[in-house]
């Protein structure tokens, strides 16, 4: 008898490390809280969408996905740590959206290490198109061309006095570099050019050198609450110039802590609109929100909902029992994958950088509008 239970307790044993093996660890590290936590959580929340379904289904090959998300506070060293926590200790099979730009850079020499893709990293920095990253798939567009695209948007309706601000790290200088390509294309110059520390941006200096250029719109480029807390002090010297900072910061997040201040700025956008609800992808992802209770979507919940159908595929490609090197494979064969509505995705060994979509929508009184 006493041997017959030892027999069923090994099996129970057994069976129970069977089934903790039988799931695909993802790995993610962002900043969940900090400054930039309101866009990070909405979009873990879009992708969260994709997965549940997913697992809800009996997951990939038989095996549900799990990701599991450390905390960085949007903090660069603190990235590149838990990167390598996700990659040597908890055995993650990819990463996924990372948060920032200097924050993604700092994650890559992990990824060459051991031959680990990063899947939809949510920035749009050129650094990581050109040159090609080998472990870098992007999803969304970049950051030059929404910055290029908004300057030409301000000067073709009329707004020539154009000031620029930008964050003093590799995402304000990649972002800087397609506003003045903006410039150029329209045959104009900013009328002052504000550097603004990422950590303690001063805006006792910033806001008055846009007031002194008698700026007209003002290209704010930077991260969650410092764009908020720099808009709000423009506003509270008077200023009632046009506003366009980036996608980094398009959620409704963003906009709630704009509050009143909201009135006057544009976000680019590089998704269709949340509220484009005959758009395919759009139709699906709010049909999953309201099946969880969730009346409605925001943009960064659409960019963590695509980039997690790309997770998707790729698991899909990459067959029962998936590697890392397989994973790397199964991302680059990916050819014209339609993301809905015609968004196609597409890699090659030569190019991982997704699609190229790039939109303007304007947030007045608090909400998204086109």
């Amino acid at each position: 008898m006493m041997k017959t239970r030892t027999l069923c307790a090994a099996a129970l044993l057994a069976l129970a490390a069977w089934g903790a093996s039988a799931q695909i660890l993802i790995g993610q590290t962002a900043g969940m809280t900090g400054s930039v936590a309101a866009s990070v959580n909405e979009t873990i929340g879009g992708a969260q969408l994709v997965i549940d379904a997913v697992n809800a289904q009996g997951g990939i090959h038989g095996e549900k996905i799990e990701v599991v998300r450390m905390d960085d506070a949007f903090d660069v060293k603190r990235a590149g740590d838990n990167a390598r926590a996700l990659i040597e200790d908890k055995k993650v099979l990819a990463l996924f959206m990372s948060r920032g730009t200097p924050h993604s850079q700092a994650i890559i020499p992990w990824l060459e290490k051991y031959d680990v893709a990063l899947i939809g990293p949510s920035t749009g920095a050129m650094v990581l198109h050109k040159p090609l990253q080998k472990q870098v798939f992007n999803v969304r567009a970049t950051y030059q061309r929404e910055a290029e695209k908004a300057v030409q948007h301000l000067l073709t309706i009329g707004l020539t006095r154009i000031a620029v601000v930008y964050v003093t790290d590799s995402f304000g200088a990649d972002a800087l570099e397609g506003a003045m390509a903006g410039f150029t294309k329209g045959k104009a110059k900013p009328t002052v050019a504000i550097p603004a520390d990422r950590e303690k941006p001063d805006y006792k200096v910033i806001v008055p050198a846009i007031k002194d250029a008698n700026a007209q719109a003002v290209v704010w480029i930077g991260s969650g609450v410092a764009v908020v807390d720099g808009i709000k002090a423009l506003r509270a010297a008077g200023s009632a110039a046009q506003v366009v900072t980036l996608s980094n910061n398009a959620s409704s997040g963003f906009i709630k802590q704009l509050g009143d201040a909201s009135k006057g700025v544009i976000v680019t956008q590089v998704f269709p609109s949340e509220r484009a609800i005959g758009q395919p992808m759009v139709k699906e992802a709010l049909a999953l929100a309201q099946a969880k209770g969730q009346a409605e979507l925001s943009p960064a919940a659409l960019e963590g909902f695509a980039s997690a159908k790309v997770l998707v595929e790729a698991l899909r490609r990459a067959g029962p029992k998936p590697t890392r090197s397989k994973m790397v494979a199964a991302l680059e064969s990916i050819k014209g994958y339609d993301l809905g509505g015609g968004l196609d995705v597409s890699y090659s060994p030569q190019d991982h950088s997704g699609i190229d979509f790039a939109d303007l929508s304007i947030i007045s009184d608090g909400r998204f509008k086109r």
